[in-house]
């Protein structure tokens, strides 16, 4: 179990080694009001104003916000019901429930979310969620193990504050996630980012590889831009090209 220290340090190493724009978030589901941490701003309450939970995220990411966001804090349905803050309404004339594809939590499982850079958070989180371009998130994933690629699963619909946030807490996997329309135009994202997630019982040892990797060829900071023909082979190439009897040299 890693210490706040070590957890505000891993949000540190990402946003430095990667060199991000806005930093990791911490991400906590709340059971109780004794889990909202301490210095956290509840919007309704404090400020007088709704929010879209992307919109939070994006406070928390860009302006160092601690956000606990309540089903009174909301202005969007989509966070509501999946983090079971509201009873799923059935559609008119159907049996299913308008919410049967999205991933959600349990009614009344929780009160709410709060959300903090990961380098200053003051509490654990349940989920990491990291807003990368496609170059970052590939150093990311390259240093995952082999045998742990296969718990990375992905989805690029709508809502992404589902599928960032109660996907990963229920599976224990990493999930890649589109943003959707909301983040975007709510919550001024980058056309260029994506969302990865990375639950907290796998924070610990994704650092350590992450960390481990950027020391190696496959670091972030580590790539150049060349265009050129006959460009220097690493071993691995040259090996198998002598193997399929290729020029390698």
């Amino acid at each position: 179990m890693s210490t706040m220290k070590e957890y505000n340090g891993y949000g540190e190493d990402l946003e430095s080694m990667l060199k991000l724009k806005t930093s990791p978030l911490a991400v906590k589901m709340l059971r109780s009001e004794d889990d909202i941490p301490e210095g956290a701003v509840r919007p309704k309450r404090d400020r007088g104003y709704h929010l879209a939970q992307c919109q939070t995220f994006a406070m928390s990411r860009r302006e160092n916000d601690t956000l606990a966001m309540l089903k009174e804090d909301n202005w969007c349905p989509g966070p509501l019901i999946a983090y079971g803050l509201v009873e799923p309404q059935q559609r008119q004339g159907s049996s299913e429930s308008q919410d049967e594809t999205v991933g959600r939590f349990k009614y009344g499982e929780y009160i709410g979310i709060v959300t903090a850079p990961l380098r200053t958070a003051n509490f654990e989180p349940d989920v990491v969620i990291v807003y990368s371009n496609t170059a970052q998130l590939r150093s990311m994933l390259l240093t995952i193990k082999e045998e742990e690629r296969p718990s990375i699963n992905s989805y690029f619909f709508p809502w992404s504050c589902s599928y960032a946030v109660v996907n990963p807490i229920q599976t224990g996997q990493y999930w890649i996630v589109l943003p959707d329309p909301g983040e975007y135009e709510r919550a001024l994202g980058g056309e260029d980012e994506m969302m990865f997630s990375i639950p907290c019982n796998k924070l610990e040892e994704f650092m350590a590889d992450f960390r481990k990797g950027q020391e190696g060829s496959w670091g972030h900071n580590r790539f150049n831009y060349i265009m050129m023909p006959d460009f220097p082979q690493p071993d691995i190439y040259k090996n198998v090209f002598k193997q399929w009897g290729l020029d390698s040299e």
